[in-house]
């Protein structure tokens, strides 16, 4: 049983955990190759093109594996469009200019607040999906981590904290904690991988129309530069094509548990790929108590089980 779960679902949660992670030293790492600067409309094309062809890639996998490409019905279209417009498109403009004016260490750290979002919001807007002493307890602790990490700044370590870095990584984390929420009942009855390559199309197509209208362009060109976003959009789409599939085939609470992964891959790698200090007691602190308040928040279920 142990080998069972070992091989289907952590391991499997382990790769997810680990793209996820790596996406925030590659998305800096973007910035350089591709030229870019302070130019919003840059980074908006930038991303745009990432997550239009990854859901593009979704949606070629979920044909493969069903042999039919399927298209919402007009009742599953208002859900799915607004999953791609906060998920995706509200997410990543903030997502991607944030991250260009914080660490990739304070940014993977930051994005993790979108569990902690994604609870209280359900806590107003479901009855089943109420807080408890668990959830509390792990919001806290989560809110405490990334409190530390940020107003480490202040002292001037990393440089301030600014409303255009920070402060965009925050709404980057609400607009997805929002979309976690949103997907609960967004086009019910349809494929998770279905809805999922839809959202990301669409959501990814106006971020790159939006570039493109603001002058948006890619200053400098290079295989390389090509090769690091095909990585992203290979991650995007092998994510989360994993990750549904580990949805519908595990309890969410099993399977969400190892989001607390993602933070820890991504200051690591911030911290080999990109060359920041990781390994300060503030950044450890920070960490812990962020992946404690995460485990917490997704085990209730997992005791009440036991």
């Amino acid at each position: 049983m142990k080998q069972k779960n070992l091989i289907g679902l952590t391991l499997p949660a382990l790769l997810c955990t680990l793209l996820w992670g790596s996406a925030f030293p590659a998305v800096k790492s973007g910035y350089a190759l591709f030229g870019i600067g302070d130019e919003a409309a840059c980074k908006l094309f930038f991303a745009g093109w990432r997550f239009m062809l990854a859901g593009v890639a979704v949606l070629v996998i979920s044909v493969i594996t069903s042999r039919k490409l399927v298209v919402p019905t007009r009742a599953q279209w208002p859900g799915i469009l607004l999953l791609g417009l906060v998920q995706t498109t509200v997410q990543y403009v903030f997502f991607y200019i944030g991250l260009s004016h914080t660490t990739g260490v304070k940014g993977s750290v930051i994005s993790a607040m979108a569990t902690f979002f994604a609870v209280g919001i359900s806590h107003c807007l479901f009855a089943d999906d109420r807080l408890n002493m668990p959830k509390a307890m792990g919001c806290v602790l989560g809110f405490a981590g990334v409190l530390i990490i940020t107003l480490s700044s202040l002292d001037g370590l990393s440089g301030g904290v600014s409303l255009t870095g920070e402060g965009f990584m925050f709404l980057a984390a609400a607009a997805s904690g929002s979309g976690a929420v949103i997907s609960k009942f967004a086009a019910k009855g349809q494929s998770p991988m279905v809805v999922t390559g839809w959202q990301l199309t669409i959501g990814g197509a106006v971020l790159l129309l939006a570039g493109i209208v603001g002058g948006g362009h890619f200053q400098t060109v290079s295989p390389q530069a090509f090769c690091l976003l095909g990585y992203l959009i290979f991650l995007s789409a092998a994510a989360f094509t994993v990750w549904t599939w580990l949805l519908k085939r595990y309890p969410v609470g099993k399977v969400s548990v190892y989001n607390f992964l993602v933070p820890v891959f991504g200051s690591l790698m911030s911290g080999v790929v990109l060359g920041e200090t990781v390994f300060t007691v503030r950044n450890m602190l920070s960490l812990l108590l962020v992946c404690a308040g995460i485990v917490l928040v997704n085990r209730k279920k997992e005791q009440k089980q036991g």
